[in-house]
């Protein structure tokens, strides 16, 4: 099993821009995906999992600064859940993609998982990634 937390705020895959009939990657999404890459390499050098796989991720938004004390408890309880962008299923594709051949062979290897968005004092990504 694989766990791995990137600090900070979540961010979504952005879609390929095309100029001139070449595709091109806004940088943003390159610069997160590198991010995710470097924070895998330091704590899971040469660790890959083979077969079948689950990928569950929780994203964790910032509780925003104007929210009344009755909201900020509701969010941390999880009664209010973040329904802003980015949405749920571009967050699991910048997490899978970046971690292409690192942590698996492809990401045609995920069978299953999940994407959750939380509220939290500390903006963050949580990744478990387990053989099935």
């Amino acid at each position: 099993m694989i766990k791995l937390t990137i600090p900070g705020k979540s961010m979504g895959k952005q879609r390929v821009k095309v100029y001139n009939g070449h595709g091109v990657t806004p940088e943003k999404t390159v610069n997160y995906e590198t991010f995710i890459k470097q924070l895998y390499i330091v704590q899971y050098f040469r660790v890959q999992l083979h077969g079948p796989l689950a990928m569950d991720i929780k994203a964790y938004f910032q509780i925003p600064a104007s929210a009344s004390k009755t909201k900020r408890a509701d969010m941390e309880s999880g009664k209010i859940r973040p329904t802003c962008k980015p949405d749920w299923d571009n967050i699991g594709k910048i997490v899978s993609d970046a971690l292409n051949g690192l942590a698996y062979e492809d990401d045609r290897y995920i069978v299953g998982g999940t994407v959750c968005k939380w509220y939290s004092q500390d903006p963050r990504v949580e990744i478990e990634i387990r053989e099935v």
